[in-house]
């Protein structure tokens, strides 16, 4: 069972950065995480990226199938091959796991619940797998991924969750070396929600989560 992060003092911040090139906020992420001490507060960024591939740590050049125009840049993050695109929630989570006192596994399982209770707002039932971080609905089609990085105790990079995108690009990799089909929540439900309700009640829900409740919480 994951531990339950402590509460802390300091509020967790919220920000929605809207559409962003991925190398600028790579960049932004390690600063932040380089320059924060034991009184930063814990940050969440919400976003849409521009097209592209990022490849992780765990990344093999083959799943690289055909990228065509779409940039390919290598990240430091846990994990495969990814997609990012507009239509598409990108969380990154810069939270200190020492302060919380939780580990890196306590917090990959909150952030997949998190996923699981944003979808099963809209009757939309899914679930982890023990074998391949992320979230997947009923069918085994997988509709969110993660990869982090912990450095100095403090996490960043974190999930990307589909909602309503162009699903095209998908083909052009193997998605986290997984050979799963992709799914997103515009295919799922009769009247889709907004990406702004989906970011919502996923911040909510990862705020729930990682122990901070609505006076806790400073939106920017």
């Amino acid at each position: 069972m994951a531990k339950i992060p402590q509460p802390t003092q300091s509020p967790i911040i919220i920000r929605h950065l809207g559409l962003r090139d991925y190398s600028q906020c790579f960049d932004a992420m390690k600063t932040f995480n380089e320059q924060r001490n034991e009184t930063t507060a814990d940050e969440i960024w919400f976003l849409e990226h521009q097209p592209v591939f990022t490849q992780g740590q765990a990344g093999k050049e083959e799943y690289i199938l055909n990228p065509g125009d779409i940039p390919v840049i290598k990240s430091d993050r846990g994990g495969h091959v990814t997609y990012h695109g507009p239509g598409q929630i990108t969380a990154y989570i810069l939270v200190d796991l020492k302060r919380l006192k939780i580990g890196v596994r306590d917090l990959v399982s909150l952030i997949e619940q998190a996923l699981v209770d944003t979808l099963k707002h809209w009757h939309i039932s899914a679930s982890p797998r023990r074998d391949a971080p992320g979230v997947y609905v009923d069918n085994g089609h997988k509709i969110a991924s993660l990869g982090l990085r912990i450095r100095k105790g403090c996490s960043y990079h974190g999930l990307n969750f589909n909602v309503a995108m162009d699903m095209a690009p998908w083909h052009c990799i193997n998605p986290c070396g997984l050979g799963v089909a992709m799914t997103q929540i515009q295919d799922l439900v009769d009247e889709p929600p907004s990406i702004q309700q989906v970011t919502d009640k996923l911040a909510e829900c990862l705020t729930h989560g990682l122990g901070y409740n609505n006076d806790k919480m400073m939106i920017k």
